[in-house]
């Protein structure tokens, strides 16, 4: 009973706050996507990511294995995702991607900061950060043909996390006025992440639902079982552990929609993958949760 209630505690403001997005859109106000995207990813994510690896106690050595594990579990979770595709016959440029990339920072953050504390955002920021250089790259190059390796350069998220990261190393502290500043402005990611994520769902027009249902539990079972793997190869402590697993686990990015989109493959294919695997996201992560905790 304990552990249901503490994972309820867990995962329902993270839902709560998504669902308020979804019925913000569906009673029609108005919720400019583009510009809350913007103002969270250029200013309130990577003030979150600094200071959280500024402000956290944990050994860099952690932190270094942490970032190995991710790469090994990103790079795991890509062979296996083309070979399914491939096996399946399905469109590659429409499918891999989705099948890859979770939502490490809509849904990731917020729960690895609920479940696991400070530190474990702390964790989470750096698989975030991982996740996103992925994406910008070898993501961009599967959806589009090219890469963007200058995108991730101009990614205000990648260098407050190395610059978190050279803070951590260093033992250094910004001055108090500082510092009170980029909390409250980094305060503001995860309910502005969390509620986008609402509206974005919303705002999708899914197709291929049969299709989706499969290849997001699919998903889910690969993405946590090499994870899982990673987590036990590179000897992770449980929180480390169990933060690379939630990542990883996470449903299918609305990155992947937007990028599906913007260049050309089945759109409304990926939007079905995105709103299925969230919605299975609502029961599986808070029994995963019960497994990590």
């Amino acid at each position: 009973m304990n552990l249901t209630l503490t994972v309820l505690e867990i995962v329902a403001p993270v839902f709560l706050l998504a669902s308020l997005g979804f019925a913000w859109v569906k009673l029609g106000f108005e919720y400019r996507i583009n510009f809350v995207t913007q103002l969270a990813t250029t200013l309130a994510v990577p003030c979150l990511i600094f200071t959280a690896l500024m402000q956290t106690q944990i050994d860099p050595t952690a932190l270094t294995a942490l970032s190995l594990a991710s790469v090994a579990a990103y790079l795991g979770v890509t062979v296996a995702a083309a070979v399914l595709v491939y096996v399946m016959g399905l469109h590659r440029r429409t499918y891999l991607a989705p099948m890859i990339f979770g939502n490490t920072g809509n849904l990731g953050l917020p729960l690895a900061l609920f479940a696991f504390g400070q530190e474990g955002l702390s964790y989470a920021v750096v698989v975030f950060a991982i996740m996103a250089i992925w994406t910008f790259t070898f993501g961009i190059w599967l959806v589009a043909g090219a890469g963007s390796f200058g995108k991730v350069l101009r990614e205000p998220l990648v260098w407050a996390t190395l610059l978190g990261g050279v803070f951590l190393w260093r033992d250094w502290q910004t001055p108090t006025f500082l510092t009170n500043t980029l909390e409250l402005v980094g305060q503001m990611a995860i309910p502005l992440m969390l509620i986008t994520l609402g509206v974005a769902v919303a705002r999708l027009t899914p197709r291929g639902i049969g299709r989706a249902v499969i290849l997001s539990v699919v998903k889910l079972v690969l993405c946590t079982a090499i994870a899982w793997l990673a987590a036990l190869a590179f000897d992770l402590d449980r929180i480390a552990s169990g933060v690379l697993v939630l990542q990883i686990a996470t449903p299918v990015a609305v990155t992947s929609y937007l990028l599906a989109e913007k260049y050309g493959a089945d759109a409304q294919a990926v939007a079905g993958l995105v709103v299925v695997s969230t919605l299975i996201s609502i029961g599986a992560l808070p029994l995963l949760l019960a497994v990590l905790l």
